[in-house]
């Protein structure tokens, strides 16, 4: 656990150099990329939610590819086309952009549902399917999406089916007072770091043994219980439509292995889950009233839920540890 705790230093460092604060956001994205999963970051425009995307990718020596999706893209264009050569009268697969290790979708919900579903298929199986010819794709994988949630002109909302493969939606939010006054240093300064300028920290070998690390962390047998006694609040909760599938429970169980390696554990604490329920779940659930309601009722929900069930006690951790 101490080389994954090492590698995810080296990374914030470097992340620190391009991102002023939000050390807490930084730590989700990194427990997405160890868990194997992929993030939304939607926030208003400016907030920093390119930049920090773009900020690990250059801190990866990972192929890398941004996407700005608009309502005239097609399917063609992610996923890459055949094309007859006609030097050699043959038929040649060109790849399209999701043939990279990370993808910057940017402003993903101004592609239309038809695009945007061309990414189901990659996000959870990683592969492609082009013309009945099942293409893999290389690990590790990682989509990182971002919206604006103000902006509904000219936007199409990502159906539940899409944002079930997100791993974690996060906002960054505004800085605080002094992060702002450090922004605007940075910005002044001619010798301010540029993401193009930020160094590699990471190999591939490093992040896939990363992630097979996270896949050992333990986990008692009563937390798992716990995270279903979670999921199942939220099915027979009065306010939602749709609650937590088992997709969602093992989203959750990988996402807390990954924060507890980042810790330097090589054990799940239940306050790992607690602080992982939020980032993991909010738009998994489907609220009844989901159009009249703001965009806090889901994390309303699952903050009561996490209140009322109890959290398992030391002794049955101790005693269902595997």
């Amino acid at each position: 656990m101490e080389s994954v705790q090492q590698l995810a230093q080296k990374l914030k460092q470097n992340i620190a150099n391009i991102i002023v604060g939000k050390e807490h956001e930084v730590d989700l994205l990194l427990t997405a990329l160890l868990a194997s999963g992929h993030v939304l970051l939607e926030d208003v425009p400016g907030t920093g939610k390119t930049l920090l995307a773009k900020s690990l990718a250059a801190s990866l020596s990972l192929s890398f590819q941004r996407i700005q999706f608009t309502p005239d893209l097609l399917p063609s264009d992610l996923t890459g086309i055949h094309y007859f050569n006609q030097r050699d009268g043959e038929f040649h697969f060109r790849p399209g952009p999701l043939f990279a290790r990370i993808i910057l979708a940017d402003e993903i919900n101004r592609a239309t549902p038809r695009t945007q579903s061309s990414l189901l298929e990659c996000m959870e199986e990683r592969q492609i399917s082009i013309e009945g010819e099942t293409k893999r794709l290389e690990s590790p994988f990682m989509v990182i999406a971002t919206q604006n949630p103000v902006d509904n002109q000219g936007t199409f909302p990502l159906p539940e089916a899409q944002m079930d493969r997100f791993l974690i939606r996060m906002k960054l939010g505004y800085p605080s007072t002094d992060e702002g006054v450090e922004i605007l240093k940075r910005t002044a300064s001619v010798s301010g770091l540029r993401v193009e300028e930020a160094g590699v920290t990471a190999t591939k070998e490093e992040v896939l043994e990363a992630q097979r690390i996270c896949g050992q962390v333990r986990i008692a047998d009563d937390l798992m219980g716990y995270i279903v006694a979670l999921a199942e609040a939220t099915r027979d909760h009065e306010e939602t439509l749709l609650g937590i599938s088992p997709r969602g429970t093992q989203a959750l169980l990988r996402a807390a292995q990954a924060y507890a390696a980042l810790q330097g554990r090589g054990y799940v604490l239940p306050d790992d889950i607690k602080r992982l329920v939020l980032p993991v779940w909010t738009h998994r659930l489907v609220p009844r009233k989901r159009h009249e309601a703001g965009h806090g009722q889901t994390e309303r929900i699952l903050t009561g839920i996490m209140n009322s069930i109890p959290v398992p006690s030391e002794k049955e951790l101790e005693s269902g540890v595997n």
